[in-house]
Protein backbone atom coordinates (compact mmCIF):
# COMPACT_ATOMS: atom_id res chain seq x y z
CA UNK A 1 0.00 0.00 0.00
CA UNK A 2 1.59 3.39 -1.07
CA UNK A 3 1.62 5.53 2.11
CA UNK A 4 1.20 8.99 -0.10
CA UNK A 5 0.01 12.09 1.94
CA UNK A 6 -1.17 15.58 0.36
CA UNK A 7 1.80 16.61 1.56
CA UNK A 8 3.30 18.05 -1.61
CA UNK A 9 3.22 20.88 -3.62
CA UNK A 10 3.32 21.19 -7.11
CA UNK A 11 4.41 24.05 -9.05
CA UNK A 12 2.94 24.57 -12.92
CA UNK A 13 4.95 26.28 -15.72
CA UNK A 14 5.63 24.85 -19.43
CA UNK A 15 9.65 24.23 -19.88
CA UNK A 16 10.31 26.44 -22.73
CA UNK A 17 9.62 29.80 -20.90
CA UNK A 18 12.15 31.99 -20.41
CA UNK A 19 13.97 31.85 -17.31
CA UNK A 20 15.83 34.33 -15.01
CA UNK A 21 19.10 33.64 -13.87
CA UNK A 22 18.26 36.41 -10.40
CA UNK A 23 18.88 33.79 -7.69
CA UNK A 24 16.52 32.73 -4.90
CA UNK A 25 17.33 33.87 -1.33
CA UNK A 26 20.65 32.49 -0.62
CA UNK A 27 23.04 33.53 -3.50
CA UNK A 28 26.74 31.99 -3.94
CA UNK A 29 29.62 33.39 -3.44
CA UNK A 30 31.85 34.50 -6.89
CA UNK A 31 35.10 32.14 -7.35
CA UNK A 32 36.91 34.95 -6.41
CA UNK A 33 36.11 34.52 -2.85
CA UNK A 34 36.58 30.40 -2.92
CA UNK A 35 39.54 30.22 -0.65
CA UNK A 36 37.07 30.96 2.40
CA UNK A 37 35.55 28.04 1.48
CA UNK A 38 38.95 25.12 0.67
CA UNK A 39 39.26 22.58 2.97
CA UNK A 40 42.46 20.90 2.86
CA UNK A 41 43.09 17.68 1.79
CA UNK A 42 42.55 17.16 -2.02
CA UNK A 43 44.84 19.31 -4.51
CA UNK A 44 42.74 18.11 -7.47
CA UNK A 45 41.44 15.64 -10.04
CA UNK A 46 42.71 14.40 -12.72
CA UNK A 47 40.85 13.88 -15.65
CA UNK A 48 41.40 10.37 -18.34
CA UNK A 49 39.80 8.71 -21.10
CA UNK A 50 41.53 5.54 -20.89
CA UNK A 51 37.93 3.23 -20.78
CA UNK A 52 36.26 3.10 -24.21
CA UNK A 53 33.84 5.14 -25.97
CA UNK A 54 30.09 4.20 -26.11
CA UNK A 55 29.19 3.16 -29.90
CA UNK A 56 26.69 5.95 -29.83
CA UNK A 57 27.21 9.97 -28.96
CA UNK A 58 24.62 10.39 -26.04
CA UNK A 59 23.94 12.93 -23.58
CA UNK A 60 20.88 13.22 -20.54
CA UNK A 61 21.12 9.36 -20.42
CA UNK A 62 20.23 7.69 -16.92
CA UNK A 63 24.01 6.07 -15.84
CA UNK A 64 24.93 3.11 -13.28
CA UNK A 65 27.44 1.12 -12.19
CA UNK A 66 26.70 -2.08 -10.73
CA UNK A 67 29.30 -4.45 -8.80
CA UNK A 68 28.61 -7.87 -9.04
CA UNK A 69 30.20 -11.10 -7.64
CA UNK A 70 30.99 -11.90 -11.53
CA UNK A 71 32.67 -8.40 -11.86
CA UNK A 72 31.75 -4.23 -12.59
CA UNK A 73 29.60 -3.02 -15.32
CA UNK A 74 28.48 0.39 -16.47
CA UNK A 75 25.14 0.88 -17.92
CA UNK A 76 23.61 3.74 -19.99
CA UNK A 77 19.99 3.76 -20.33
CA UNK A 78 18.59 5.79 -23.14
CA UNK A 79 18.71 10.03 -23.15
CA UNK A 80 19.68 12.24 -27.02
CA UNK A 81 21.30 11.40 -30.02
CA UNK A 82 23.77 14.08 -31.40
CA UNK A 83 21.16 15.68 -33.37
CA UNK A 84 19.85 17.22 -29.88
CA UNK A 85 16.09 17.69 -31.58
CA UNK A 86 12.67 15.91 -30.29
CA UNK A 87 13.63 12.36 -33.20
CA UNK A 88 17.36 11.99 -31.27
CA UNK A 89 15.54 10.73 -27.94
CA UNK A 90 16.59 7.12 -27.32
CA UNK A 91 15.72 4.03 -25.76
CA UNK A 92 18.74 2.06 -25.99
CA UNK A 93 20.67 0.51 -23.40
CA UNK A 94 24.33 -0.34 -23.23
CA UNK A 95 26.31 -2.23 -20.57
CA UNK A 96 30.04 -2.00 -20.23
CA UNK A 97 31.54 -5.35 -18.85
CA UNK A 98 34.93 -4.22 -16.88
CA UNK A 99 36.60 -7.98 -17.75
CA UNK A 100 36.24 -8.11 -21.56
CA UNK A 101 36.62 -3.78 -21.86
CA UNK A 102 33.82 -3.49 -24.21
CA UNK A 103 30.54 -1.87 -24.69
CA UNK A 104 27.59 -4.36 -26.22
CA UNK A 105 23.70 -3.47 -26.87
CA UNK A 106 21.33 -4.75 -24.58
CA UNK A 107 17.28 -4.64 -24.63
CA UNK A 108 15.78 -1.38 -25.74
CA UNK A 109 14.37 0.33 -22.17
CA UNK A 110 10.98 -1.36 -21.77
CA UNK A 111 7.70 1.46 -23.04
CA UNK A 112 8.42 1.59 -26.58
CA UNK A 113 9.26 5.78 -26.69
CA UNK A 114 12.85 7.09 -26.16
CA UNK A 115 13.41 8.90 -22.83
CA UNK A 116 15.25 11.91 -21.77
CA UNK A 117 16.41 13.04 -17.51
CA UNK A 118 15.69 9.73 -16.27
CA UNK A 119 17.47 8.08 -13.24
CA UNK A 120 19.12 5.14 -12.01
CA UNK A 121 20.44 3.36 -9.17
CA UNK A 122 22.40 0.54 -8.41
CA UNK A 123 21.30 -1.77 -5.71
CA UNK A 124 22.69 -5.48 -5.18
CA UNK A 125 23.39 -7.42 -8.36
CA UNK A 126 20.83 -4.87 -9.94
CA UNK A 127 20.27 -1.51 -11.94
CA UNK A 128 17.35 0.58 -11.45
CA UNK A 129 15.81 2.63 -14.10
CA UNK A 130 13.09 5.43 -12.86
CA UNK A 131 11.20 7.76 -15.19
CA UNK A 132 12.32 10.37 -17.39
CA UNK A 133 9.96 11.95 -19.97
CA UNK A 134 9.33 11.38 -24.10
CA UNK A 135 9.69 14.30 -26.46
CA UNK A 136 6.60 14.27 -29.02
CA UNK A 137 6.99 16.45 -32.12
CA UNK A 138 4.73 18.97 -31.21
CA UNK A 139 6.90 19.48 -28.54
CA UNK A 140 4.58 18.22 -25.72
CA UNK A 141 6.82 16.28 -23.26
CA UNK A 142 4.88 13.86 -20.98
CA UNK A 143 7.14 12.80 -17.24
CA UNK A 144 6.97 8.98 -17.36
CA UNK A 145 6.01 6.38 -14.35
CA UNK A 146 7.66 3.55 -15.48
CA UNK A 147 10.37 1.70 -13.19
CA UNK A 148 12.36 -1.16 -14.47
CA UNK A 149 15.08 -3.55 -12.90
CA UNK A 150 17.71 -4.60 -15.09
CA UNK A 151 20.31 -7.34 -14.87
CA UNK A 152 23.32 -6.13 -16.51
CA UNK A 153 24.81 -9.87 -16.43
CA UNK A 154 22.03 -11.40 -18.38
CA UNK A 155 20.62 -7.92 -19.74
CA UNK A 156 17.14 -8.86 -19.00
CA UNK A 157 14.64 -6.16 -17.53
CA UNK A 158 11.99 -6.82 -15.38
CA UNK A 159 8.81 -4.13 -14.27
CA UNK A 160 8.38 -3.15 -11.13
CA UNK A 161 6.26 -0.75 -9.21
CA UNK A 162 5.07 2.27 -10.50
CA UNK A 163 6.77 5.93 -9.43
CA UNK A 164 3.09 7.31 -7.32
CA UNK A 165 4.06 10.52 -8.73
CA UNK A 166 6.41 10.30 -11.84
CA UNK A 167 9.11 12.54 -12.28
CA UNK A 168 12.46 13.01 -14.28
CA UNK A 169 15.24 15.22 -13.50
CA UNK A 170 15.03 14.14 -10.22
CA UNK A 171 18.20 12.99 -7.87
CA UNK A 172 18.39 9.42 -6.98
CA UNK A 173 20.29 8.17 -4.18
CA UNK A 174 20.54 4.57 -2.85
CA UNK A 175 20.67 3.86 1.24
CA UNK A 176 21.48 0.45 3.09
CA UNK A 177 21.82 -1.86 -0.47
CA UNK A 178 17.81 -1.63 0.21
CA UNK A 179 15.98 1.94 -0.56
CA UNK A 180 16.42 4.67 -3.33
CA UNK A 181 15.14 8.00 -2.65
CA UNK A 182 14.02 10.01 -5.71
CA UNK A 183 14.44 13.89 -4.69
CA UNK A 184 12.30 16.33 -6.24
CA UNK A 185 12.29 16.56 -9.80
CA UNK A 186 9.32 17.48 -12.70
CA UNK A 187 6.32 16.36 -13.20
CA UNK A 188 4.21 16.85 -16.61
CA UNK A 189 3.74 20.69 -16.03
CA UNK A 190 5.79 21.37 -12.86
CA UNK A 191 8.24 20.45 -10.03
CA UNK A 192 7.29 18.78 -6.92
CA UNK A 193 8.91 19.15 -3.82
CA UNK A 194 8.20 15.11 -3.21
CA UNK A 195 10.79 12.57 -1.65
CA UNK A 196 9.79 9.14 -3.19
CA UNK A 197 11.42 6.11 -1.61
CA UNK A 198 11.39 3.03 -3.26
CA UNK A 199 12.20 -0.30 -1.01
CA UNK A 200 13.50 -2.92 -3.32
CA UNK A 201 12.90 -6.16 -1.91
CA UNK A 202 8.93 -5.33 -0.80
CA UNK A 203 8.35 -3.13 -4.51
CA UNK A 204 6.49 -0.64 -2.71
CA UNK A 205 6.69 3.38 -2.17
CA UNK A 206 6.31 5.55 0.62
CA UNK A 207 6.74 9.05 0.95
CA UNK A 208 9.87 10.15 3.14
CA UNK A 209 9.81 14.12 4.38
CA UNK A 210 9.60 16.44 1.45
CA UNK A 211 12.59 18.44 0.93
CA UNK A 212 12.50 22.62 2.78
CA UNK A 213 13.81 24.18 -0.23
CA UNK A 214 11.92 25.21 -3.66
CA UNK A 215 10.90 21.92 -5.63
CA UNK A 216 13.71 21.63 -8.11
CA UNK A 217 15.00 19.84 -11.44
CA UNK A 218 18.17 19.46 -12.94
CA UNK A 219 20.08 19.52 -9.46
CA UNK A 220 22.62 16.93 -8.23
CA UNK A 221 23.43 15.33 -5.60
CA UNK A 222 24.67 11.94 -4.06
CA UNK A 223 24.83 10.16 -0.29
CA UNK A 224 27.59 9.15 2.06
CA UNK A 225 26.05 6.60 4.56
CA UNK A 226 23.00 8.29 6.34
CA UNK A 227 23.85 11.86 5.09
CA UNK A 228 22.25 13.30 1.67
CA UNK A 229 23.47 16.10 -0.11
CA UNK A 230 21.98 18.14 -2.86
CA UNK A 231 22.67 21.84 -4.68
CA UNK A 232 21.11 23.70 -6.87
CA UNK A 233 18.46 23.47 -10.06
CA UNK A 234 15.93 25.26 -11.43
CA UNK A 235 12.80 26.47 -9.41
CA UNK A 236 9.72 28.26 -10.72
CA UNK A 237 9.48 32.09 -9.45
CA UNK A 238 5.57 33.75 -9.78
CA UNK A 239 5.58 37.56 -10.27
CA UNK A 240 2.12 39.07 -9.65
CA UNK A 241 0.14 40.00 -12.77
CA UNK A 242 3.41 38.37 -14.76
CA UNK A 243 3.53 35.02 -15.23
CA UNK A 244 6.29 33.00 -14.01
CA UNK A 245 9.86 32.06 -14.89
CA UNK A 246 12.15 29.65 -14.56
CA UNK A 247 14.86 30.86 -11.58
CA UNK A 248 18.23 29.36 -11.05
CA UNK A 249 18.74 27.85 -7.68
CA UNK A 250 21.68 28.70 -5.15
CA UNK A 251 20.52 26.63 -2.34
CA UNK A 252 21.95 23.15 -0.66
CA UNK A 253 20.64 21.08 1.42
CA UNK A 254 21.83 18.38 3.83
CA UNK A 255 19.73 15.53 4.73
CA UNK A 256 20.01 12.96 7.52
CA UNK A 257 18.18 9.41 7.68
CA UNK A 258 16.38 8.88 10.58
CA UNK A 259 18.27 5.36 11.36
CA UNK A 260 14.80 4.33 13.24
CA UNK A 261 12.52 5.13 10.52
CA UNK A 262 14.10 5.65 6.80
CA UNK A 263 10.67 7.84 5.69
CA UNK A 264 12.11 10.61 8.18
CA UNK A 265 14.84 13.04 7.10
CA UNK A 266 16.25 15.69 9.24
CA UNK A 267 16.87 18.47 6.05
CA UNK A 268 19.09 21.28 7.12
CA UNK A 269 20.39 24.16 4.86
CA UNK A 270 23.85 24.32 4.23
CA UNK A 271 26.02 26.84 2.72
CA UNK A 272 26.22 27.32 -0.96
CA UNK A 273 28.89 26.57 -3.15
CA UNK A 274 31.24 29.03 -4.65
CA UNK A 275 30.60 30.23 -7.76
CA UNK A 276 26.88 30.30 -9.49
CA UNK A 277 24.38 27.63 -9.17
CA UNK A 278 25.30 24.82 -11.95
CA UNK A 279 22.89 22.82 -13.86
CA UNK A 280 22.53 18.99 -14.26
CA UNK A 281 26.10 18.95 -12.64
CA UNK A 282 27.36 14.84 -12.25
CA UNK A 283 27.61 13.93 -8.27
CA UNK A 284 28.05 10.93 -6.39
CA UNK A 285 28.68 10.59 -3.22
CA UNK A 286 32.70 10.22 -2.25
CA UNK A 287 33.38 8.17 1.30
CA UNK A 288 37.28 8.68 0.37
CA UNK A 289 37.14 12.27 -0.10
CA UNK A 290 34.85 12.61 3.03
CA UNK A 291 31.51 14.02 1.04
CA UNK A 292 30.14 14.82 -1.85
CA UNK A 293 31.68 15.33 -4.78
CA UNK A 294 29.83 17.74 -8.41
CA UNK A 295 32.07 17.92 -11.40
CA UNK A 296 30.69 19.98 -14.40
CA UNK A 297 27.24 21.05 -15.34
CA UNK A 298 26.67 24.76 -16.84
CA UNK A 299 26.01 28.11 -15.07
CA UNK A 300 23.45 28.62 -17.60
CA UNK A 301 20.19 26.21 -17.41
CA UNK A 302 18.93 25.32 -20.69
CA UNK A 303 16.40 23.00 -22.48
CA UNK A 304 17.38 19.38 -23.89
CA UNK A 305 18.92 20.99 -26.73
CA UNK A 306 21.50 22.56 -25.12
CA UNK A 307 20.42 26.32 -25.29
CA UNK A 308 19.55 28.05 -22.65
CA UNK A 309 16.18 29.72 -21.34
CA UNK A 310 17.48 32.92 -22.03
CA UNK A 311 18.27 32.20 -25.80
CA UNK A 312 21.81 31.48 -25.03
CA UNK A 313 23.99 28.79 -26.11
CA UNK A 314 25.08 27.05 -22.61
CA UNK A 315 28.64 25.77 -21.77
CA UNK A 316 30.21 23.35 -19.43
CA UNK A 317 32.00 24.78 -16.45
CA UNK A 318 35.58 23.07 -16.13
CA UNK A 319 36.15 22.69 -12.39
CA UNK A 320 35.01 20.07 -9.53
CA UNK A 321 33.42 20.90 -5.74
CA UNK A 322 33.99 18.55 -2.96
CA UNK A 323 31.48 18.99 -0.11
CA UNK A 324 32.92 17.53 3.53
CA UNK A 325 29.85 16.09 5.26
CA UNK A 326 32.15 16.58 8.46
CA UNK A 327 32.74 19.92 8.62
CA UNK A 328 30.13 21.56 5.91
CA UNK A 329 33.08 23.18 4.04
CA UNK A 330 33.07 23.68 0.35
CA UNK A 331 36.47 22.70 -1.22
CA UNK A 332 36.94 24.22 -5.13
CA UNK A 333 39.22 20.98 -7.24
CA UNK A 334 40.66 22.26 -10.10
CA UNK A 335 40.62 19.41 -13.48
CA UNK A 336 42.96 19.58 -16.22
CA UNK A 337 40.95 18.24 -19.49
CA UNK A 338 37.68 18.86 -21.29
CA UNK A 339 34.43 20.41 -19.36
CA UNK A 340 31.10 18.55 -19.90
CA UNK A 341 27.72 19.45 -18.92
CA UNK A 342 24.36 17.15 -18.96
CA UNK A 343 25.05 14.10 -16.73
CA UNK A 344 22.59 11.97 -15.10
CA UNK A 345 25.29 11.06 -12.36
CA UNK A 346 28.68 10.49 -11.50
CA UNK A 347 29.70 6.64 -10.75
CA UNK A 348 32.71 4.71 -8.91
CA UNK A 349 34.51 2.51 -11.23
CA UNK A 350 37.55 0.92 -11.37
CA UNK A 351 38.91 2.74 -8.05
CA UNK A 352 37.50 6.03 -10.22
CA UNK A 353 34.65 8.53 -10.31
CA UNK A 354 33.39 8.28 -14.09
CA UNK A 355 30.96 10.35 -16.12
CA UNK A 356 29.65 8.55 -19.75
CA UNK A 357 28.76 10.81 -22.55
CA UNK A 358 27.22 14.21 -22.07
CA UNK A 359 28.21 17.82 -24.25
CA UNK A 360 31.16 19.35 -24.59
CA UNK A 361 31.83 22.69 -25.05
CA UNK A 362 29.74 23.81 -28.13
CA UNK A 363 26.85 21.64 -27.00
CA UNK A 364 28.42 18.75 -28.86
CA UNK A 365 27.26 15.54 -28.02
CA UNK A 366 29.96 13.03 -26.92
CA UNK A 367 30.45 9.01 -26.83
CA UNK A 368 33.54 9.32 -24.01
CA UNK A 369 34.03 8.15 -21.40
CA UNK A 370 35.65 10.55 -18.51
CA UNK A 371 37.57 9.52 -14.94
CA UNK A 372 38.51 11.76 -12.44
CA UNK A 373 40.87 10.47 -9.96
CA UNK A 374 43.71 12.41 -7.49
Amino acid sequence: MNEFSDNFHTEIKLRTVFISLALLPGGACTLDGASDYEAEGTAGLQQSADIPALPQAVTNNAVVSVTTMNGEYLVSFAGLGEGRTHSDTLDSTWVFDANTREWAEAASLPGGVGRLAAVAAAVGDLAYIFGGYSVAEDGTEVSTPWVHSFDPASGQFEERAEMPVPVDDAVAVTFEHRYVYLISGWHDLGNVNLVQRYDTIENSWSQATPIPGPAVFGHAGGIVFNTIVYCDGVAIAAHENQGRDFVAVSDCYQGIIDASDSRRIDWRVVEAHPGLPRYRMAATGAEELGGVLFIGGSENPYNYDGIGYDGEPSEPVAHALLFNTANAKWQVLPISGTATMDHRGLLHFDGSFVTIGGMEAGQQVTSRLYSYAE
